[in-house]
């Protein structure tokens, strides 16, 4: 069972890593905050990655920072999955500001699911942030929000 065994390492922060794990993930842009275009294009870069690099279950996009729910494919680890989402989409974000450099914080906070209630204690949490944060009294229809009801299936 070698490759099912909890990893543990940190930088600034814990980061806990178990194969076959759901995720919750929160990362931060660095000073600036992002335009709903901005925040439309991560979405839909985010969305673009579900079933190829993990399956997305849901993903909430703020001014400022970014909440995921997901499951990394067996061949994709949570750190690489995280530095191609941030990577492409500074780069991306960049092209649209005509500018260069970092847009995100080096690090995410992540969090391994442990079991239903967490899972749905954190997609509650993630669909009453715009709410709480006063930028939608709907989340359902704001820009930033998908749910992939396909993927609370299983």
């Amino acid at each position: 069972m070698k490759g099912n065994e909890l990893k543990i390492f940190r930088r600034h922060l814990p980061h806990w890593t178990l194969e076959g794990s759901v995720y919750f993930v929160t990362f931060t842009c660095l000073a600036i905050k992002l335009s709903i275009k901005e925040q439309k294009l991560l979405l839909e870069h985010i969305k673009g990655g579900d079933n190829k690099f993990y399956i997305l279950y849901a993903v909430i996009v703020m001014p400022t920072h970014v909440h995921l729910l997901l499951k990394p494919n067996e061949s994709y680890s949570l750190s690489r999955i995280m530095k191609g989402i941030k990577g492409v989409t500074a780069h991306q974000i960049n092209q649209l500001r005509n500018t260069s450099g970092s847009i995100w914080l080096e690090e995410s906070y992540d969090r391994i699911v442990r079991d239903y209630d967490e899972f749905m204690e954190k997609l509650a949490y993630m669909f009453n942030n715009p709410i709480k944060s006063g930028f939608t009294e709907d989340t359902e229809n704001y820009h930033g929000w998908y749910l992939n009801e396909e993927a609370l299936k299983y």
